[in-house]
């Protein structure tokens, strides 16, 4: 019997090529996504993305998707309440797993094992250690599109905001920068996938700035018109 797994979901390219790569192992059985919310702004917390374009992606990849609500600004003894309920409630329809896209940030992993250990719910990570020269450029090859929706100012120029994630973008990066952007240097949204049934026809909104951090607001097409 295939183990049934949750992918944690933030809209952009390592969480959908993590998903991917979970779809071609015979082992597991994606049962649906899950994503956290900023309450306060009804956004992808770190990515800014509209809760209707999260919808959509779903919606394409023809899975569930549970929407956590986390107030802002959350403590995390708040944060930890929250995504406790929710493994307690995923445990009892028989979600043994929870999927992350990350790569190599140790912390990172750390943290996540920390606080899914002794739950019942097991972390994995099904892309974690590819070089990411390597798995950029994989990325680009099988059909992922993505678009960065923020940038770290302090770290990349605001030139690459609102660029198409192929070749040519690798290409233009500083040697400085991860090629996935890794060490939060830029983030992306999907809006077409090898697993996508149809692709997401958006448009490109305003820009606007949180911080050192500069987003451009990703749009529905459909939403623009009339």
């Amino acid at each position: 019997m295939k183990k049934k797994i949750l992918m944690s979901w933030s809209s952009g390219k390592d969480s959908a090529w993590a998903l991917y790569t979970l779809q071609q192992n015979p082992d597991f059985e994606v049962v649906g996504l899950f994503c956290t919310i900023n309450k306060e702004f009804d956004r992808i917390s770190m990515h800014g993305v509209r809760i209707e374009l999260l919808q959509k992606q779903a919606e394409s990849l023809d899975l569930p998707l549970e929407i956590i609500e986390i107030p802002y600004p959350c403590r995390n003894i708040e944060y930890e309440k929250i995504m406790g309920d929710f493994v307690e409630r995923v445990k009892s329809n028989g979600v043994e797993y929870f999927a992350f896209g990350d790569l190599f940030l140790e912390d990172v992993r750390n943290y996540r094992e920390e606080k899914l250990k002794g739950s019942g719910i097991q972390p994995i990570f099904p892309i974690w250690g590819i070089p990411t020269e390597k798995i950029s450029r994989e990325m680009v090859k099988n059909g992922l599109k993505t678009i960065t929706i923020c940038v770290d100012s302090k770290r990349i120029p605001d030139k690459f905001l609102g660029k198409i994630f192929d070749d040519n973008f690798l290409d233009a990066l500083p040697e400085t920068i991860d090629p996935c952007g890794e060490n939060g240097e830029f983030h992306t949204f999907v809006y077409d996938a090898p697993m996508f049934k149809k692709p997401i026809e958006i448009t490109i909104g305003e820009r606007f700035a949180r911080e050192n951090f500069v987003y451009v607001d990703i749009l529905l097409a459909t939403a623009t018109n009339g």
